[in-house]
């Protein structure tokens, strides 16, 4: 059984970096490798992983596109077909698993530049399901999604067991979260838990903040302090891997992961 770890959150939380530490986690507790999908157009979760990026599923998508469209012109061929009669399904499905970025413990599929309109429709739909596919091969998929949710909400068959929310100790942040939260509920998908993290902690939260997310009724799992050891990892661009293992941030990281996987 597959299990589908969701993180979402506005820009400059930390989100990419928290899921970053949760995959790292995942890989010392599995045996095969995790695969990554990384839903965020910025497309950098192969930065904090330490991983190479050359294709995205974008790249993959608009290059398919080209081949119909030069189909068409030079020998009126139906839409949706491709010179030599392959299937745009087959035609995906080949693309996509000959450029999953493969490591010794991720695998990354990174889905690069946003959805079009109009003829994508159906080439986003297949993309979906080839992407459903793959991930069915991993027990453990994590999704490093932008806050609209964009590509989650387009998913196929894949229900989502963990949703966790991503917020800096504020109050915009926590509002953000919130609205993403509503987002994650008017999906057409199963979401079965849903979870915040705070991020960035100075001292101590705020009553004023606790007293907001209890409005809220999205479950804090857990917080995670300033830390001037990740700052400066993530300013260096370096791999979360190389992150010392008694590091708090880390630490704290297992201890919600326990939780979540409860």
């Amino acid at each position: 059984m597959t299990t589908t770890i969701a993180l979402a959150g506005k820009g400059g939380v930390g989100k990419t970096t928290i899921a970053g530490l949760m995959i790292r986690y995942l890989t010392e507790i599995q045996s095969k490798p995790i695969l990554a999908i990384d839903a965020d157009p910025s497309s950098n979760l192969n930065i904090v992983l330490g991983m190479d990026l050359e294709w995205t599923v974008g790249d993959i998508r608009e290059d398919m596109l080209k081949e119909v469209s030069k189909s068409l012109q030079t020998s009126g061929a139906a839409i949706g077909s491709l010179p030599g009669g392959i299937t745009k399904h087959d035609y995906l499905d080949m693309q996509i698993r000959s450029t999953v970025e493969e490591g010794d413990y991720v695998d990354l599929i990174a889905m690069g530049r946003s959805e079009g309109p109009g003829c994508y429709c159906a080439v986003n739909h297949n993309l979906r399901g080839v992407i459903d596919t793959i991930s069915n091969n991993y027990r453990y998929v994590v999704i490093d999604n932008e806050a609209g949710m964009e590509h989650l909400s387009r998913r196929t068959t894949r229900d989502v067991q963990h949703l966790v929310i991503v917020s800096d100790p504020s109050l915009r942040g926590i509002i953000a979260a919130e609205r993403i939260a509503e987002i994650g509920n008017d999906l057409e998908i199963n979401i079965e838990n849903m979870y915040l993290i705070l991020n960035r902690i100075p001292n101590e939260l705020p009553e004023s903040i606790q007293n907001r997310i209890d409005q809220t009724g999205i479950s804090l799992i857990g917080t995670i302090p300033n830390n001037q050891e990740l700052t400066e990892l993530e300013f260096t661009g370096d791999s979360i891997f190389n992150l010392n293992n008694d590091s708090v941030v880390y630490r704290k990281i297992i201890e919600i992961m326990k939780k979540l996987l409860q």
